[in-house]
């Protein structure tokens, strides 16, 4: 058998800084886990000061991104859960298929390169910074009613609002850039091998009216994996919107997720009895 994993690493996504994790880092090192939330390099400042100075944000790929949280796992004595949300979607299915990993939970995934889907909203929802080339090279910010649209959708504008003053940080131009144009990249940082038999298992969260990264994304992406003998299951929560991981009921997803994991990297024969996704 596996050793039972004792660390949980969490990533977050753009726009939002490891704040976003609160919640959930306290829920699991309340069941003895331990949790580390930390930042994307370079952001692991308060949300205020990013707001003032997003410097280090403008400078940020996703290589250094993901190296950055592989060399964090590599120091630790055990392979961990890796549970990334948005674009830390993407990059905890990079690290896994790295090697790295007892096994890994991509909430509201961003896609990584091969997913071609693409829906309107989430071609909204980046447009802010893809409109324009220059934004590469920028920390670009959204406005609270942009907030409202792509995280908070469940809420109005006024209860979205203090959600916008405690999490959203200006968000880093050229990892939305190398996202987007992935499928137009040979060597693209989002690349993984679909195919690979030897990662860690992994689960995929959707939210039912995610604007960002709706089901239809994450079920693509997922699907990509069934050459795979290595685990790949779903899991969507209906009425859950991007933000999930703080919506009010976040405490569901985040035991499922949790619970999944700790099972999958210990028992990898356990698949979900719902296999109708695939």
């Amino acid at each position: 058998m596996t050793e039972v994993p004792d660390t949980v690493v969490l990533i977050h996504g753009l726009w939002m800084t490891s704040r976003c994790w609160e919640f959930w880092a306290d829920r699991y090192r309340d069941r003895g886990y331990t949790v580390i939330t930390a930042g994307w390099p370079g952001m692991d400042a308060e949300v205020d000061a990013l707001r003032r100075d997003p410097a280090p944000i403008a400078e940020l790929t996703i290589a250094n991104i993901v190296d950055h949280y592989a060399t964090i796992i590599r120091g630790l004595d055990r392979p961990p859960i890796i549970i990334g949300h948005s674009f830390g979607g993407a990059f905890t299915q990079v690290l896994l298929d790295d090697g790295l990993g007892a096994a890994g939970v991509a909430v509201d995934s961003a896609a990584v390169k091969g997913v071609t889907r693409l829906p309107f909203s989430t071609l909204r929802t980046g447009w802010p910074i893809l409109r324009n080339p220059a934004n590469r090279r920028r920390a670009v910010s959204i406005t609270p009613k942009q907030f409202h649209y792509r995280f908070t959708n469940d809420l109005t504008l006024e209860q979205s609002a203090p959600l916008y003053d405690r999490y959203c940080v200006p968000g880093a131009g050229h990892v939305l850039f190398e996202g987007a144009m992935a499928n137009f990249t040979k060597a693209a940082a989002t690349k993984v091998d679909f195919a690979n038999d030897r990662r860690a298992p992994l689960l995929f969260i959707a939210g039912g009216i995610d604007h960002v990264s709706p089901p239809s994304i994450n079920k693509s992406n997922a699907r990509k994996y069934r050459k795979s003998a290595a685990i790949t299951d779903y899991k969507e929560f209906a009425g859950r919107s991007h933000f999930t991981i703080g919506q009010p009921g976040w405490e569901e997803v985040a035991d499922y997720a949790l619970e999944w994991a700790a099972t999958a990297a210990t028992k990898p024969e356990v698949r979900s009895r719902d296999q109708s996704w695939t």
